[in-house]
């Protein structure tokens, strides 16, 4: 397993993971949020991102991106969906990039339950999304003690 920064030209692909990931797990997601999100991933978030990308094989599995102390994303293709893909990524950025916060739609309980199993702690939780969309966060941190 490879774990490289990412590039305008792994955009692509990193939204084919974005794609079938969120049809897997999101199924709260309205479609037109599915299709705004879709929109605005590769133009307005990803260029603001620190984004990885997670190779085996020479192909992608996995991508995440931080920005400051927060894990922003993390999507595994469902394909490969409990290979250790997502717990290499926290390994990752926990330890190499010293990021420990993440926020997790309240409704996606496989991710919120990934993160508690990983060691993520609820620290609050807020009624909207970052966008003002009415998908409750949890915001969890990872302890570094």
């Amino acid at each position: 397993m490879i774990i490289r920064p990412a590039t305008p030209s792994d955009y692509s692909v990193i939204m084919e993971i974005w794609r079938s990931a969120v049809l897997a797990t999101h199924h709260f997601l309205s479609h037109e949020d599915f299709k705004l999100f879709e929109r605005l991933i590769p133009t307005d978030f990803l260029p603001q991102l620190e984004v990885y990308i997670m190779e085996e094989a020479n192909a992608a599995k996995a991508f995440l991106s931080v920005s400051e102390d927060n894990l922003e994303m993390l999507f595994v293709s469902p394909t490969e969906s409990g290979k250790g893909f997502g717990k290499a990524a926290v390994q990752f950025v926990v330890h190499t990039l010293g990021v420990t916060k993440v926020d997790v739609n309240e409704q996606n309980e496989q991710a919120v339950g990934f993160y508690l199993k990983q060691g993520y702690k609820q620290i609050a939780r807020s009624e909207k999304d970052g966008m003002g969309k009415p998908y409750p966060l949890l915001h969890l941190l990872y302890p570094t003690e």
